[in-house]
This record gives C-alpha cells, structure tokens and sequence, in this order.
C-alpha cells in the first residue's frame, strides 16, 4: 500500500475509481476504508491538486463534490496530525480568526439552542414557534458563507486552486437550501418525524462543513495567501456582514504602511487628466460618484470573461466585495446556476441576443436583473454589462407627482 500512497498517478487513479463507486451507490462506509489509506499522511493542499487536476480532465465538480462526506469522515483520523495551528488563527480580528469564532457560534447556536428546542417539540410539538425562532437564526450563516466565497475563493483560485472551492460553493448551497426549507416546513406545521428528521441531517452537515473549513479550506488558506492579500480579505469583510458575531477587533497586518503604498500606487496618474466621452468630458471622481449615486448596481465583465468594474451604490443588492476583480464570471456563481451564466454570456458574445433579462422576489426586493452585450460603434464584442434593480418601490408608484416634496 506504501508504493500506491507514494505514487501521485496511482492515488488519482484510486480517487477516481471511489467517486465513480459513490456515483453507483455505494455508502461512505464502503469507501471509507480504502479511502483511508489513500489518503494517509497526505495534506489537504495535495488532496486540492488532485481535486483540481480531476476538474482540469473534464471529472464535473458536481461528482467531486460526493467526497464531501468522504473528506469529513477520513480526514478526522488523519489532518489533525498534518495541520498545526498557525499564529494568524489566534489573532483577534485576522479573516481566519473571525470565521473560527464564528463557526464556534453556529455549533454552539445548534448544540446549546436548537437541538435543546428540537427535542422539546418532539416531546411537545405545540412548541414549534419556540423552534421556528431558534433555527431561524441560522439563516445568518449566509454571511459566513458568503465571504468564504467572495473573499477566500478569488485568491486560491489565483494561485490556481479551483476545484475545492466550487465542491465547497456547492455544498454551501446545498446548506442554505436545506435551512430555508426546514424553515417552511415549520411555517406550514408539518409532522415532527420530517421535521426532526431534516434539521438533524442539516445540523450534521453544517458540522461538517465547519470541520473541513477549519482542517483543509483554513489551513490550506493560509499556506497559501500572503499577509497583503489577508489584508485586503479583512478589509472587505464588513462588506459582506458576520454571521451571529461580531469581530472583537479589526487587523492590520505589521507591513500595514508597505501594503497601504502599494495598493495606492499609481492611482495620482490615473487622476491627473479627464476622460472624453462622446458627449462630453469628465474627471476620474466625478465618473465614479455619478456611477455610484444611480439607483442600480452595475458590473461589468470583460470580453475575456474576468469582472472589471461594479459600481458601489448606497443600497447594494447583491455582495461585490473588490476581491471579484479580474476574477472569472464562471467562478463568481455557485456550480449549480453557473452553467446559466455561461450561456447568457456566450448568447451576448456571439450576437445570438443583445440582452437577457429576470426578474426575481427577493423578501420585499423585486429584483429586475438585465444582461446587455457591450459593443464598440465597429459592433466588435467588449464585455457583458450586468444591470440590477429593484424595482418594487417603482411598481408601487400610482398617480402623479407633479411638484418637489417639501
């Protein structure tokens, strides 16, 4: 077994043979063991090269992403050993530090709240408001979620770590899914048995999601993203929100002065002239504010397909922290709607369409989302221009108004 362990193109071949056996039906049980050894003294940064050589073969991550549980159960035995606490892990207000103290919330929200008023219901289901309020809580773990995909992932995938972060989105979704639904079933007083059933299922996952973060997606991070870039992530994330938490402080890394110089550099060249339209001439800051006082959220993704620009309103509908800069649309949305996206943006690109619009409910948000293909006077392709609104206060507009408000 030590010459299969050793040989990276063996453990491939043995990786891909257990997804296709999951694929078949086969429980974790009837992997695991085998799994086990392959895997031994292996770090997670190997197990996410041979995740992400697995994707660049054409493996979907849809079927990588049926190791999840594997991972969970296996790694419990193994990575602890591997993976040693850092110092950036116990520094209050460091990114990593805020999403452990986070994720210490969320377990102690189902340990110590929900799972006390699950068994209750059980016991008396005319409890199950007291139920609804606790478990409605965890719809907070967006937040949580949501920097782990819009601040960590675009810089793993920098350094071309693809394939664990779109496993992870997806199994985030599933999450968020799966909470949403336990929480309708509860409106709608549906038997307990189901009830129980799904939130002790979801719980385990959400343990389980905090286990990989915190022994392959953390440790993987921060062998891997330089203190500017940590700086960078830390500075976006109120952005985005926590989730049940709030930070006990802000960090800033020692080279906090270096950082601050190189991320402005350059900017006084870009001011010292105008920019000329077709219809007339503007500086730089006055471009940015009259972008940023429209009504609208706006992002714009390049004819290579890397995002270039989002406008940065007062009322933001959608997360776009600057870490989305020069990353691929493909990588900004989950796995499971990305295959949409792809094909919006190619029906714009060809010709086939010129725009593409949708309309969504989002709580009391009526969501109008509108795709146009950018394109010069040549009508040569420049990119694809994202355009959101919510248009709920519009719809609610009647009659006329003829003068100003006093």
């Amino acid at each position: 077994m030590s010459e299969i362990i050793n040989n990276r193109e063996q453990r491939q071949k043995v990786l891909k043979e257990l997804i296709l056996e999951l694929h078949d039906g086969k429980t974790v049980e009837d992997v695991q063991e085998r799994f086990a050894d392959l895997i031994k003294d292996v770090s997670a940064l190997e197990i996410s090269a041979m995740e992400t050589e697995l994707v660049k073969e054409g493996m979907p991550v849809e079927e990588i992403q049926r190791l999840c549980d594997v991972h969970a159960a296996v790694f419990k035995g193994s990575i602890d050993e591997i993976h040693q606490p850092t110092d950036a892990e116990s520094i209050p207000g460091h990114p990593i530090f805020n999403f452990k103290l986070e994720n210490n919330a969320i377990e102690n929200l189902i340990n110590n709240s929900i799972t006390p008023a699950l068994e209750q219901f059980i016991k008396a289901p005319e409890t199950i408001d007291n139920l609804l309020k606790k478990y409605s809580k965890l719809l907070k773990i967006d937040k949580h979620y949501s920097r782990k995909e819009n601040l960590l992932f675009p810089y793993l995938e920098k350094y071309n770590i693809t394939a664990p972060p779109k496993v992870m989105w997806g199994v985030d979704d599933e999450i968020r899914a799966e909470i949403k639904g336990i929480i309708k079933l509860l409106n709608e007083n549906k038997s307990k048995e189901i009830i129980a059933d799904k939130i002790k299922e979801t719980n385990k996952k959400i343990k389980e999601m905090i286990f990989k973060e915190e022994n392959i997606l953390f440790p993987m991070a921060l062998d891997t993203i330089t203190e500017d870039e940590w700086y960078e992530i830390a500075k976006n994330e109120e952005e985005i929100g926590y989730t049940i938490i709030e930070p006990l402080s802000k960090w800033k890394p020692k080279t906090d002065d270096m950082v601050e110089e190189a991320i402005t550099e350059g900017k006084d060249i870009v001011k010292e002239g105008c920019v000329e339209f077709d219809s007339g001439i503007l500086m730089p800051e006055e471009i940015n504010s009259i972008l940023n006082t429209l009504p609208i959220d706006i992002t714009f993704v390049d004819k290579e397909g890397r995002v270039k620009y989002f406008s940065q309103g007062k009322e933001r509908i959608f997360a776009r922290p600057k870490t989305v800069l020069g990353r691929e649309i493909s990588n900004c949305h989950p796995p499971a709607s990305v295959h949409i996206v792809e094909e919006i943006v190619e029906d714009l690109k060809s010709g086939k369409k010129d725009v593409e619009d949708f309309w969504i409910k989002m709580g009391d948000k009526y969501v109008l989302i509108r795709y146009f293909a950018v394109r010069n006077d040549k009508g040569e392709y420049l990119g694809t221009l994202e355009f959101t609104q919510n248009i709920a206060p519009i719809q609610a507009i009647e009659g006329e108004k003829r003068l100003a408000s006093e």
